[in-house]
Parts: C-alpha cells; sequence; structure tokens
C-alpha cells in the first residue's frame, strides 16, 4: 500500500476515510481523521474520526460497541485521502447493516470471507441445531471426508452434469474446505496467504 504521507495543508486540515472490511473488500463506510484521529487510530488500533457534527473526536462504535479494529491504512496517490481497513466487531451502520453503503453484506469474492466468519461463529456458538457444529464435532477426519466426497461430486459434475449443477457442487465444496480450515484452527485468509505469496514471486 501507499506510504502513509498526507498533505494536510491541501486538505485544510481534514481528510476522507473509506473504511474497509479487511477480510471482504466491501466498503463499509466514510468518515473523516484530522492529525490527531489518525494518531489516536494508530496507538489505539481502534478507528477514531473526527466527527464534524460534535466537533470532536469520535471513536467509532463508542456507544454501540461496534468498533473497527484497524489492520492498516494508506493515503492515495494525491495524499488528501485515506484507505482504512478494518475488521468490524457488529455492524457499521447505525441502521444495523454491516456496511453505510448497502443492506446486505459482502458479495463475490469478498462472500468466502464473509461465510469464514458464519462458520467460525457457528462453531464458537456451539448450537447443536447447525449442521456446521454437528461436522465440525465429528472429528477433522470426518470433515476431510465430506471434502473428499465434495472434491469427488464436483469433478464428475464438471464432465457429466449442467453448469449449474457443477456451480451448486463447487459451491459445496467451497463450503466444506472453509468448514475443514476451521476444523483444523485455520482461517480461510491463511490459505489466500499462501496464494498471495505464490503470486507475488511469479511477478
Amino acid at each position: 500500500m501507499n506510504p502513509l504521507i498526507l498533505n494536510w495543508q491541501k486538505t485544510d486540515g481534514l481528510v476522507p476515510a473509506i473504511v474497509q472490511d479487511a477480510d471482504t473488500a466491501q466498503v463499509l463506510m466514510l468518515g473523516y481523521m484530522n492529525a490527531d484521529a489518525l494518531g489516536q487510530t494508530l496507538a489505539t488500533r481502534r478507528v477514531t474520526f473526527f466527527s464534524r457534527s460534535k466537533n470532536r473526536l469520535w471513536v467509532k462504535g463508542e456507544t454501540s460497541g461496534h468498533h473497527l479494529d484497524l489492520v492498516d491504512l494508506a493515503a492515495d496517490c494525491d495524499q488528501d485521502a485515506l484507505l482504512v481497513r478494518a475488521r468490524p466487531n457488529g455492524p457499521t451502520c447505525h441502521r444495523g447493516t454491516c456496511s453505510c453503503f448497502s443492506e446486505g453484506g459482502a458479495t463475490g469474492a469478498g462472500f468466502l470471507a464473509e461465510l469464514d466468519r458464519v462458520v467460525q461463529g457457528r462453531l464458537a456458538g456451539g448450537d447443536e441445531q447447525s449442521y456446521t457444529v454437528r461436522l465440525v464435532r465429528e472429528g477433522v477426519p470426518r470433515v476431510a471426508q465430506k471434502v473428499g466426497e465434495e472434491g469427488v461430486e464436483t469433478a464428475l459434475a464438471a464432465v457429466t452434469a449442467s453448469n449449474a449443477d457443477f456451480a451448486g457442487e463447487a459451491a459445496d465444496l467451497l463450503y466444506h474446505l472453509i468448514v475443514l480450515l476451521r476444523a483444523k484452527g485455520l482461517a480461510l485468509t491463511d490459505a489466500t496467504a499462501v496464494l498471495e505469496k505464490r503470486h507475488a514471486k511469479k511477478q
């Protein structure tokens, strides 16, 4: 990401800060930071803005508890805006939605990260009505067996079934692979990090 160099004079001491979910890449909200808000964000690792309506620093989630945990941030090419990558603790928007820009969650490839969070939450909750919880409690070998079964079914569907059926089998495989990662104490990001490193070596 770009080095954190900002032209405060250009922006009259206040820069727009776009907050993005560090895992799903979904845009969560837009706020504004001055130098003090940026300093507090870096010091506490909780995203802090300057509230123009309250005329003071404002920690996101200070009343709701839905804080934004800072992962990293960077300035744009003109040094007059910030991209803040964070992990939300609950809904970001005051409407109770995860994003101020949409009512739904992450879409596309970002939904896989959202699904990983759902699996993590199900396992932490321990609800016996959850298929995910019941499967993981059968042990890693059983989850691994399911991944193997789904892998075979996906391969067979690729050569014998319609594209719609193949996509369905691929979805089942992705879900069970995420469950297996969690059963092994890993997250989807552990696998994608390996892919990112491999990609970087080829460039």
